[in-house]
């Protein structure tokens, strides 16, 4: 069993409210959801309304599998366009891990 996990830190565009912000952060969270079976979500940095971390987990049995769905998820959080990506930080938990 292998499980990875990724943590986004974004810096949101043209947001001036927290409102403004959960309908940025929402859906990029749902569609990460939808798109690729992860468990996710926002886990840092509530109260900020220019900020956001997102925290995304998965478990696969295949090592290359799980590499190919972070990465994935990495470039669809990088290619929004509402969203600057400042960091990415990954970790990835093997089977041999103990």
């Amino acid at each position: 069993m292998y499980v990875g996990t990724l943590s986004f830190d974004l810096l949101l565009g043209d947001v001036r409210s927290l409102k403004e912000k959960r309908s940025v952060v929402r859906p990029i969270i749902a569609e990460l959801h939808r798109r690729y079976a992860v468990s996710v979500a926002e886990t840092g940095e509530q109260d900020l309304y220019r900020r956001a971390h997102i925290g995304l987990a998965a478990v696969s049995g295949d090592a290359g599998h799980l590499t190919d769905v972070l990465d994935s998820c990495e470039r669809l959080v990088a290619a929004r366009p509402e969203v600057e990506l400042l960091s990415v930080r990954r970790r990835f938990h093997g089977a041999d891990d103990e």
